[in-house]
């Protein structure tokens, strides 16, 4: 089997009301490398612990849930770009609403291509690490004021536009 279909999971949890609008299925991804102070979810931090399965499988039960509502959270998903992308693809051809937590910034994933070719699947980001002397519990759907919630639809379609393969501001 493909390497890059292999995913390491924490869970897949279903009827989530705190990781983006509606009631959503989460994929807890395995494994991160920023260990933030305070972080919410400690135990998805190990890249040894969790459990592996294919994005065949994944979907099989991602769909089973019947819902079109996903966050893809962790642990950090880009940690595991190319199986991301794999995942990403299949769910987005699928007319799934995506979000994604990650602890890396936007611009951070913009310098990757595998990662930006993620990005273009999904419709929300919320970026960067959780910072305990920043946390603001009156936030939605992030801990702290320092990550952002970005709308990835509105930045690859309208605020950005490829032409030989630079990607440039509309003006």
């Amino acid at each position: 089997m493909n390497v890059s279909n292999m995913i390491r999971l924490a869970r897949l949890s279903s009827y989530s009301s705190v990781d983006g609008p509606g009631l959503r299925t989460v994929v807890w991804f395995q494994g991160c490398p920023h260990h933030c102070v305070g972080c919410h979810n400690p135990m998805t931090q190990s890249l040894d612990q969790g459990y592996c399965v294919s994005v065949d499988d994944l979907m099989v039960q991602i769909e089973s849930l019947n819902n079109k509502k996903i966050t893809l959270s962790g642990g950090d998903p880009f940690l595991q770009p190319l199986a991301l992308l794999d995942l990403v693809e299949r769910l987005k051809g699928l007319d799934y609403d995506i979000w994604c937590y990650t602890g890396y910034t936007f611009e951070d994933c913009l310098n990757h291509p595998i990662l930006t070719a993620c990005l273009r699947h999904m419709d929300m980001l919320v970026d960067g690490k959780f910072e305990q002397s920043m946390m603001d519990h009156s936030l939605m759907f992030r801990g702290s004021k320092n990550q952002r919630i970005i709308d990835l639809k509105y930045y690859f379609d309208t605020l950005m536009v490829n032409k030989q393969d630079e990607w440039t501001y509309i003006e």
